[in-house]
C-alpha cells in the first residue's frame, strides 16, 4: 500500500483544496475557443501537440482556471513554468515576452469583444480594464543573474 502522508500526496492535496476554494469557471467552450485563438503553445508557438491548460497566474500564487488566466501550453512549457511568474519565465528561457504579452491581450481583447488600439501594449498595461494578471512592476530580479538585462520592461500600474 502507498504511504498516503508523502510529500507529493500532501501537496496534491492542498492544490485541490485551493482549487475548489476559489471559482474556477472556464468552460469547454472557452477553453477550444481559446486552443482556438491561440492555434498552438502561447508560449513556444509549437503546433501538433497535446496542449494543456496553464494558468498565467499560478493556482499556488492566487491564479483561477477562468478564461481571463487560462492560456494553452505544450506539456515542456506548463512543466518548465511551474509557478514562476510568466514574464520573468520568459526571459530566463528566452522566448519572445512582448509578442506573448501583446498576443494575450489581443485575444483576450477579443473574448470581451473590446476594439484594440494602435499601441496596444501601451494601453494594456497602464489601462485597468486590460490588465495582465501575473505581471510586476519590478522584474529585475527575474533574469537569472538578478541583474537587470536589456530587454524594455513592461509596467502594469501606469507611471
Amino acid at each position: 500500500m502507498a504511504a498516503k502522508n508523502t510529500r507529493r500526496a500532501r501537496a496534491a492535496r492542498r492544490r485541490i483544496r485551493r482549487v475548489r476554494a476559489v471559482v474556477n469557471d472556464l468552460t469547454e467552450e472557452q477553453w477550444t475557443a481559446l486552443k482556438d485563438a491561440w492555434n498552438g503553445c502561447a508560449y513556444c508557438g509549437v503546433k501538433g501537440k497535446p496542449l494543456q491548460r496553464d494558468c498565467v497566474m499560478a493556482i499556488s500564487r492566487g491564479g483561477r482556471y477562468t478564461i481571463d488566466n487560462v492560456v494553452p501550453a505544450c506539456a515542456a512549457c506548463n512543466a518548465s513554468k511551474c509557478n514562476d511568474e510568466v514574464t520573468g519565465w520568459m526571459r530566463r528561457k528566452r522566448l519572445d515576452e512582448r509578442a506573448f504579452l501583446e498576443r494575450y491581450v489581443a485575444i483576450k481583447s477579443q473574448n470581451y469583444g473590446l476594439e484594440m488600439p494602435a499601441d496596444i501594449t501601451r494601453t494594456a498595461l497602464t489601462s485597468p480594464s486590460m490588465r495582465l494578471p501575473s505581471l510586476k512592476a519590478d522584474a529585475a530580479a527575474d533574469t537569472p543573474s538578478g541583474a537587470a538585462d536589456s530587454a524594455p520592461r513592461l509596467r502594469t500600474s501606469a507611471p
